[in-house]
């Protein structure tokens, strides 16, 4: 018998982007700019850097294991009970844990081919058969997907809005797929982006639905800039809850990630500065890509997806790029071969990017 099972020898690591230090390294470079990783250029919240600080002196003891002060925040922000939400190590360890809680051996799970690859790689994982439907100009086809359901169906996954791509699923397009898929399946809403993209037109925030088989995934990485920290957040009905507490690594996420979120959420000037400053970033790309005649996707998160005529051409641009100091994300591990993901970074930083595209194009 072997040791390993054959779909875990199948399975693809995860590459996150390049880090600063290893193209330092690498280059030997001074100067760098990251563009590829979606994460906040302000950097944390100042009040959640306090909090760090503040927590250090109690690093000896093992973290609130049930997240009750962290939890019971969120409850009263978004209206809940605090026997509705459910903490992890970032929105991917709530993935893994649904997946470890919910799943049958015969169990299936469908979900958008090419979207977030956190997901894939812990799909992939978990040894169960998974439909990968493909996309539709560059969104979910949901139509498609609800013709993938069947006995075994168990899970559906829905990054919203998607990364990398930035679109997002409709209220309207929402509504009408959740009439034809039963109670006995369950449906994950990835709202990592949910903070940059709630002002959309038409944009369903999960919290307005509160459906029983509906569990909504959010995360302090991204517009709270707390993605080292590694805290995200789940909303479900409390059954579900109660399930995925029981199964969860006790001690996650840690208590200076706790600490952080905890001082994160009561520092909305920060988050109405990062909103604001992805706003005129996006504004700001967007005009000078259509400058350059650079093919983009509009996108309701932090980042702009870009498409090329070949994949020779993308990689050819992100190498260039990477050797004047420029880290975005060539999206060849994606699936899009001709793709190039740029998140937005802080003005001077946008700036010196549009200014080494034009010593390239």
């Amino acid at each position: 018998m072997p040791l390993v099972p054959s779909y875990i020898k199948r399975l693809k690591s995860y590459k996150p982007g390049k880090p600063i230090e290893e193209v330092q390294r690498n280059l030997g470079l001074k100067h760098i700019i990251k563009l590829a990783s979606n994460e906040n250029p302000l950097g944390p919240s100042p009040k959640a850097k306090k909090a760090i600080q503040n927590s250090l002196k109690n690093l000896h003891r093992y973290p609130d294991s049930t997240g009750y002060e962290l939890r019971n925040k969120l409850a009263k922000k978004f209206d809940l009970d605090i026997s509705n939400v459910v903490l992890g190590a970032g929105s991917e360890g709530i993935m893994s844990t649904i997946m470890r809680t919910f799943l049958l051996s015969d169990d299936e799970i469908i979900s958008a081919h090419n979207s977030f690859i956190g997901f894939k790689v812990l799909a992939n994982a978990s040894g169960r058969k998974i439909h990968w439907v493909p996309m539709k100009d560059h969104r979910y086809d949901l139509i498609n997907i609800v013709k993938y359901i069947n006995e075994y169906t168990k899970i559906i996954y829905i990054a919203n809005p998607d990364n990398p791509m930035g679109t997002y699923v409709t209220k309207k397009e929402f509504d009408s797929f959740y009439q034809n898929v039963p109670e006995r399946v369950l449906i994950i809403l990835d709202e990592a982006y949910f903070e940059y993209a709630k002002t959309s037109v038409n944009y369903p925030d999960s919290m307005n639905y509160r459906y029983d088989n509906v569990i909504t995934l959010r995360s302090f990485s991204k517009a709270y800039g707390l993605g080292g920290a590694r805290v995200g957040y789940g909303f479900a009905h409390s059954n579900l809850i109660k399930n995925l507490m029981k199964v969860k690594v006790p001690f996650e996420p840690s208590s200076i990630a706790q600490s952080a979120a905890l001082s994160a959420l009561d520092d909305k000037d920060f988050i109405s500065r990062s909103i604001n400053l992805n706003e005129e970033g996006s504004k700001f790309l967007r005009y000078e890509f259509q400058k350059l005649g650079i093919n983009y996707i509009a996108s309701s998160a932090n980042f702009l997806t870009t498409i090329w005529e070949t994949q020779e051409q993308a990689n050819l641009i992100t190498n260039k790029l990477l050797n004047y100091g420029v880290i975005v994300r060539n999206l060849g591990s994606f699936g899009w071969p001709e793709y190039i993901r740029i998140s937005i970074g802080l003005e001077e930083e946008n700036q010196r990017f549009i200014h080494v595209m034009n010593k390239i194009l």
